[in-house]
């Protein structure tokens, strides 16, 4: 299953926290069904820091899960002779352990779990001694050329050997801004775009970061790179070509909460970025 951009709306599965250690089901490179690549920090994926950003986790899981698909067949062709498109509705990222500019990666990724018109891909992220130091679940829609959720291919379940999801679709609840939220408007810039002529779901990551460091300042900063973290990304809809957001961003119990919206209050994302507390963080 490929990846597409940001379309409507994830918590997800409980994940192993500061140890490293991933949970059952995870991606494995030992896994048939599962898919394995080498990658290479880019100095232009990290911030000042030297670390790799959060939205670059996102970045390669995307990019890993189109490798998949045309390795089993199922290619960029052949969604487009369908009128076929995966968006984004929902994601996680952990980011557990420093990973920084030239650090050489191995990611794996593989579909855990999949309903009706929706799947969810688990990809880890290990390091050059085989340490878990990312990781990233993302909930897809299969949408039709009509732009309408449409059933699932039955070719699939050979290719990627996935069972029924056993979870629901991924939802960040956050409630209302209060009043002292820190809020921020400007318009989708190109560079943000992707083939589908729409913000790629990986931005979402980079602007609740941004909006963070905004409204937070050095605290901000220094929320937006504790370790070990976790960002909870659920799409609502999809910023199109120079179009107006809204950000709104608070601090809530140990982390941060955003609000994106389009110019009329339309709600286009909802997340939270914090610490991973404890031995298990769902």
């Amino acid at each position: 299953m490929s990846d597409g951009g940001s379309g409507t709306p994830a918590p997800m599965a409980m994940v192993p926290a500061a140890t490293g250690r991933a949970l059952a089901g995870e991606a494995s490179s030992t896994d048939v069904h599962a898919c394995s690549v080498p990658i290479r920090v880019r100095f232009d994926e990290a911030g000042p820091d030297g670390r790799l950003r959060t939205s670059t986790l996102l970045r390669y899981a995307q990019d890993l899960a189109w490798h998949h698909s045309a390795e089993r067949g199922f290619t960029r062709a052949w969604y487009a002779e369908r009128g076929l498109v995966w968006l984004a509705r929902a994601a996680e990222v952990a980011v557990l352990a420093p990973i920084l500019v030239g650090d050489e990666l191995v990611g794996t990724t593989r579909v855990v779990g999949w309903r009706r018109v929706w799947a969810r891909r688990r990809t880890d992220f290990l390091d050059a001694d085989g340490v878990l130091v990312g990781w990233t679940h993302v909930d897809w829609v299969l949408i039709d050329g009509r732009g309408v959720p449409t059933r699932i291919p039955s070719e699939f379940d050979g290719a990627f050997g996935s069972p029924a999801a056993t979870f629901p679709l991924g939802r960040v609840d956050i409630g209302q801004a209060p009043p002292d939220a820190g809020i921020a408007s400007f318009a989708v810039r190109p560079q943000e775009l992707d083939p589908m002529d729409h913000a790629n779901n990986a931005v979402y990551a980079d602007w609740l970061e941004e909006s963070v460091i905004m409204s937070g300042r050095d605290d901000g900063i220094a929320m937006t790179r504790v370790l070990p973290r976790l960002v909870r990304l659920e799409y609502a809809r999809a910023a199109e070509r120079g179009a107006t957001i809204v950000v709104q961003s608070w601090p809530d119990d140990d982390g941060w909460t955003c609000r994106i919206t389009d110019a009329a209050g339309e709600d286009l994302l909802r997340a939270r970025l914090g610490p991973i507390r404890d031995a298990l963080e769902g």
